[in-house]
C-alpha cells in the first residue's frame, strides 16, 4: 500500500469536528479504505485514581494525553503497520479494556482537540483542517451530548466548562487555527466547505 494520506481536523469542543470527520469519510469510503482516529482514545490511563481523582482532571489541557503514544502509532500507521489503539470510557473517565486492532488506510483522519497543537502530528498531515464555530453554540452542543451520550449532569457540564474548557480554549485550541489549510466555520453544516475538502482530498489522491 502507498503511503496513508493523512488529515488533521481540530477545533473547539463540540465545534463539529467529528461530524466534519463523519462526511470525509462517509465520501470516500465507497473507493478508498478510511479510517477516523480519534485524539480523545489516547487521554492518559487513570485506572490507579480514584473517581474523584479522575473527576478533577483538566481533560482540556495537551497534558491529558498520552501524546508520545499517539505520535508513535501515527507514524507507524504512515509505515504501513497495523496498531493496537487503546479505547477511552467516559463514563469512568479512564481507558476501557478494549483495544482496537486498527490497519493501515488511504486515507487516515486525525480528529481531535489538539489535532494540530503537536509539532509532530502536523508534521505528518497532509491537510490541515480547524472547523471553527461561536462559543455559545459550542456549549449548548456540548451540553446535550454530554448530558445524553456521557451520562453527565448539567451542573458538572457547567462547572467544567467555566472551570476549565474555556480558559483552554483560548490557550490551546484556538492559537493551532493559524497551522490550518482549511478553516470551516460552522462544522459539519458547512457543505460548501466540505465540498471543497473533499475536491482537495480527491487531487491528492489522484
Amino acid at each position: 500500500m502507498k503511503k496513508s494520506l493523512l488529515i488533521g481536523i481540530a477545533g473547539g469542543s463540540a465545534s463539529g469536528k467529528t461530524s466534519v470527520a463523519k462526511k470525509v469519510c462517509d465520501y470516500f469510503k465507497v473507493n478508498n479504505s478510511v479510517y477516523i482516529l480519534k485524539q480523545d482514545d489516547y487521554y492518559k490511563d487513570q485506572s490507579h485514581l480514584s473517581m474523584d481523582q479522575r473527576i478533577k482532571t483538566n481533560y482540556d489541557h495537551p497534558m491529558a494525553f498520552d501524546t508520545e503514544l499517539m505520535v508513535d502509532q501515527i507514524t507507524d500507521l504512515v509505515n504501513g503497520k497495523t496498531i493496537s489503539k487503546p479505547t477511552y470510557d467516559y463514563t469512568i473517565h479512564t481507558r476501557s479494556e478494549v483495544v482496537e486492532e486498527i490497519v493501515p488506510a488511504e486515507v487516515i483522519i486525525i480528529e481531535g482537540l489538539f489535532a494540530l497543537e503537536n509539532a509532530a502530528i502536523r508534521d505528518m498531515c497532509d491537510l490541515k483542517i480547524f472547523v471553527d464555530t461561536d462559543s455559545d453554540i459550542r456549549l449548548i452542543r456540548r451540553m446535550m451530548r454530554d448530558i445524553n451520550e456521557r451520562g453527565r449532569s448539567l451542573e458538572s457540564i457547567v462547572t467544567q466548562y467555566q472551570e476549565s474548557v474555556r480558559d483552554m480554549h483560548i490557550q490551546f485550541v484556538e492559537p493551532t487555527k493559524r497551522f490550518a489549510d482549511i478553516i470551516i466555520p460552522e462544522g459539519g453544516n458547512n457543505e460548501v466547505a466540505i465540498d471543497l475538502i473533499i475536491t482537495k482530498i480527491s487531487s491528492i489522491l489522484d
